[in-house]
């Protein structure tokens, strides 16, 4: 992309997938990407688990209520993660870590969507992190905040809508939006 502005317009959740795999380079293109994420006092707390496993994909897609199930047809998925002890802010970090993967993906021309994991539960009412934590065997330590389904575009979304901004939501001393 050209401009940051084309790039966030374009940028939009993908929840269908084409078969085809997310190549090894590619993956180290958006954990690159992903690494380079800025964390309060440089401290990194953020931690990421990639999976390409189909059954642990189809498990994961269940680890909450709503929302996860499009991950079954994912080639890759990416949770997202961070460990507390490390940094207070650990959400923000490991939400500016995801934002860099989803921006990334649309870059590279791959679609990727966030599920949401922390304070998340399954339909039968457990915890979701921890059913992400034991589908997976991550360490007690870290907490999961998303997982990020990544693949090649399946379908067609419009860009942002720029008409539709809600330009009510901005408030500004010097100016009139």
């Amino acid at each position: 992309m050209e401009k940051f502005i084309e790039l966030v317009k374009v940028r939009r959740s993908m929840r269908k997938f084409t078969e085809e795999k997310i190549t090894a380079e590619e993956q180290r293109q958006l954990m690159r990407a992903a690494l380079m994420a800025p964390s309060s006092k440089g401290l990194h707390s953020y931690a990421f688990k990639v999976v390409e496993n189909v059954q642990q994909l189809e498990a994961l897609s269940k680890a909450k209520d709503r929302g996860g199930e499009f991950l079954a047809g994912a080639p890759l998925g990416i949770v997202v993660m961070a460990d507390p002890a490390v940094s207070d802010v650990w959400v923000e970090d490991a939400s500016v870590a995801a934002t860099h993967l989803l921006l990334q993906a649309e870059d590279m021309g791959l679609g990727a969507c966030w599920i949401q994991i922390r304070e998340r539960k399954d339909e039968e009412g457990r915890d979701a992190e921890e059913n992400v934590r034991q589908l997976l065997g991550i360490d007690p330590s870290l907490r999961v905040l998303c997982i990020i389904g990544v693949g090649h575009k399946g379908m067609e979304r419009k860009p942002q809508n720029e008409d539709k901004l809600a330009w009510d939501k901005v408030q500004s001393d010097t100016m009139i939006f």
